[in-house]
């Protein structure tokens, strides 16, 4: 779960100095009174409302596997993620699942999606002479019967 910005930090504790009342907050901002209470606690004994850091070890395997990833997407760009996973023990003496894989590429900033998605032509589609599609979208050359008027500020 995401912490709460730091301006709704701010703004409730704000409110707190200009004397509202604990569920008035709770009810205004939508927090719990737990969350009001740490809030109070944190600013009391640092000072500071910053959020603080996740508990626990950073991830092992992402600091090896960081450092040749780009140049090996770069390098093989089209290949399949168990591939990736293959090359992951030569390179970084890691040996790497395709979920460790696949996080580590998002991290690094790149997509699955490397080429533009771009609709088949209309004029590849093989239709009997004198029948058309009605799913098919054309450009009409017909001028609509409706006129727009422009609209008055």
């Amino acid at each position: 779960m995401r912490a709460y910005s730091q301006d709704l930090r701010e703004h409730v504790l704000r409110a707190v100095d200009q004397g509202a009342t604990r569920q008035e907050i709770v009810r205004l901002f939508g927090i719990s009174l737990a969350t009001l209470k740490r809030y109070l606690k944190q600013r009391n004994e640092t000072g500071s409302l910053s959020p603080k850091g996740h508990p626990g070890r950073p991830p092992k395997k992402f600091a090896p596997l960081q450092a040749g990833l780009v140049a090996q997407l770069e390098e093989h760009p089209d290949v399949t993620l168990e591939t990736h996973c293959h090359h992951g023990p030569e390179q970084y003496a890691v040996a790497v699942s395709t979920s460790t894989m696949s996080r580590a590429i998002k991290r690094v900033g790149w997509t699955r999606k490397k080429r533009r998605w771009v609709p088949l032509s209309a004029t590849q589609k093989h239709e009997p002479a004198g029948k058309t599609n009605s799913n098919v979208w054309t450009r009409s050359n017909a001028s609509s019967s409706m006129s727009v008027a422009p609209i008055s500020v």
